[in-house]
């Protein structure tokens, strides 16, 4: 018999439950195991307002969890970028290169290597129900790469594009059968679709089991088509002016050199027009958020799943009067917007260690109880660095970035002898890319240093340095003025990084911070 003033078992059980419902531990479900989304859209960045149209997003995770403001792709191009984000590995290491087939995007070295053994799998084997839809990678689905029959392994169900971004007249592989669709707006608007799947996966999935959801949708990629109620948003807007905007770029590497400065105005225009669809398509996406996160709710799951929303690169529109596209070096195409909900993560925080995407794989086996040793990851979970009450986390002191340079066949002719270019050519032909646009860079952001170290593989050894605590809009190339000894260091710790595989990146991004005093 309990003394007087005990309190009875029974009760004792009640107030237990209330405190870890209360206190934002995972609660016993299938192994204990909490559900996530993760949802990736296409070129969306962070520095140039890239989140702005996104309020229901920022309302239902940003401010129910955390916001990274120091997130980074570390490859700033589409296909190589989603590789990293499936693997866990930095781009010499999963060896796609850029978006074409003999850049290994889709390939069969892809698809009988990497692709056999990124986080899906791991997922299944924790008994995850898992679900895809939208754009896998840039490649796929074409015959030459494995054709629409072939879905990756890990996926339960599947509904990928077949190739690059569209909104309307696409092919979807749904588990692995060709599906056409048209240009009607309620049957075949892509980002509708893909949120009407989720949803109808969510309804029919067992509650026995934890889930896993990874929604690709188009937006903001071009051609920036946006659904019928939007087209007129925004009508006000313009591509900002501000920081690198139409600035010269004499100090940097060719590529950046050729564009004619100032821009004409119908290349400002054009800018102008597609800096507004490319919100407009995004309207579409923060709708698609919304529907998922209230039906999350409605199925009393919102709080035992977290919820990822990210991008595989940044872009610009006019910085040093390049008009379109990613693949620079610059904070503009590398940094990504990131925010993420969940168990344990607090509402409302701001975190500012740098994240990588990289380190999202590792971080959802880590919520799913997988070490990320088994998947040979580069990077690193950043879930002890947003649940903090699970486990002390660690703050990289740099990471690297690498691009290589990339040509086609019918390049535009104001790529020079010193390669093509993309065979694009709008709205004025500037070269964005070629064979020797291949750089390597190490990006210190510890705390104290805010810099950045560049190499080119070309004939000039071309490196750009910058400091972006006084600098951050990369205007000066401070090369020329830094201690030697300093960028002896930087090359040092740069070489370490291209050539580290798992366990060694790992250990690279624990380690102590490269001094970068010349003494």
């Amino acid at each position: 018999m309990p003394g007087t003033g005990a309190v009875p078992l029974g009760l004792r059980v009640l107030a237990l439950a209330a405190l870890l419902a209360c206190s934002g531990v995972r609660r016993v479900r299938g192994g204990g195991l909490s559900n996530i989304v993760v949802i990736v859209t296409d070129d969306q960045d962070q520095n140039l307002g890239g989140m702005t149209p996104m309020k229901k997003t920022k309302s239902l995770i940003g401010d129910a969890g955390a916001t990274f403001v120091n997130s980074f792709t570390v490859t700033p191009l589409c296909c190589p970028s989603r590789c990293s984000i499936l693997t866990g590995r930095y781009p010499h290491n999963h060896l796609v290169r850029n978006n074409s087939l003999a850049g290994n995007c889709s390939s069969a070295a892809w698809r009988g290597g990497a692709e056999a053994a990124a986080f899906p799998v791991f997922l299944s084997k924790r008994r995850y129900q898992t679900f895809f839809a939208g754009k896998y990678l840039n490649q796929y689905g074409l015959k030459e790469a494995g054709g629409v029959g072939h879905v990756p392994p890990g996926w339960d169900q599947w509904h990928a594009l077949v190739g690059n971004s569209r909104y309307y007249n696409y092919t979807l592989s749904t588990n692995g059968v060709e599906e056409k669709h048209g240009d009607n707006y309620t049957d075949d608007y892509l980002t509708d679709v893909i949120a009407e799947r989720a949803l109808r996966f969510l309804d029919n999935r067992s509650p026995q089991r934890p889930f896993f959801l990874m929604l690709a949708p188009p937006a903001p990629h071009r051609p920036w088509t946006a659904a019928p109620q939007y087209r007129t948003s925004f009508g006000d807007v313009k591509a900002p002016r501000d920081g690198s905007f139409d600035k010269t770029a004499k100090d940097k590497h060719w590529l950046l050199r050729q564009p004619v400065n100032p821009m004409p105005d119908s290349t400002v225009a054009f800018l102008d027009d597609a800096y507004r669809r490319r919100w407009q398509t995004l309207l579409s996406v923060d709708d698609l958020v919304e529907k998922l996160v209230r039906k999350l709710e409605e199925l009393k799951e919102l709080n035992d799943t977290y919820v990822f929303f990210t991008s595989d690169n940044g872009y610009h529109t006019g910085q040093f009067s390049l008009p379109i596209d990613k693949r620079q070096l610059y904070e503009f195409d590398i940094r990504t917007p990131l925010l993420v909900r969940g168990p344990g993560v607090n509402a409302n925080v701001t975190l500012k260690a740098p994240v990588l995407n990289i380190d999202l794989a590792p971080t959802f086996l880590d919520i799913a109880g997988v070490n990320a040793s088994a998947l040979d990851a580069d990077g690193l979970s950043f879930l002890p660095l947003m649940a903090p009450s699970l486990r002390n986390g660690s703050r990289r002191p740099d990471f690297l970035v690498e691009h290589t340079g990339e040509g086609l066949s019918g390049a535009d002719p104001t790529c020079p002898k010193l390669g093509p270019g993309l065979s694009h050519c709008f709205p004025d032909c500037v070269c964005e890319d070629s064979f020797n646009n291949t750089y390597a860079c190490v990006r210190t952001l510890d705390g104290r240093v805010d810099m950045q170290y560049c190499e080119f593989a070309d004939s000039e050894s071309f490196v750009e340095v910058y400091d972006l605590s006084s600098d951050p809009h990369q205007l000066e190339n401070i090369v020329k003025k830094v201690d030697p000894a300093v960028l002896e260091k930087m090359n040092r710790r740069l070489i370490k990084l291209q050539s580290c595989q798992g366990a060694g990146c790992r250990a690279l991004s624990t380690s102590v911070r490269v001094e970068l005093s010349g003494e």
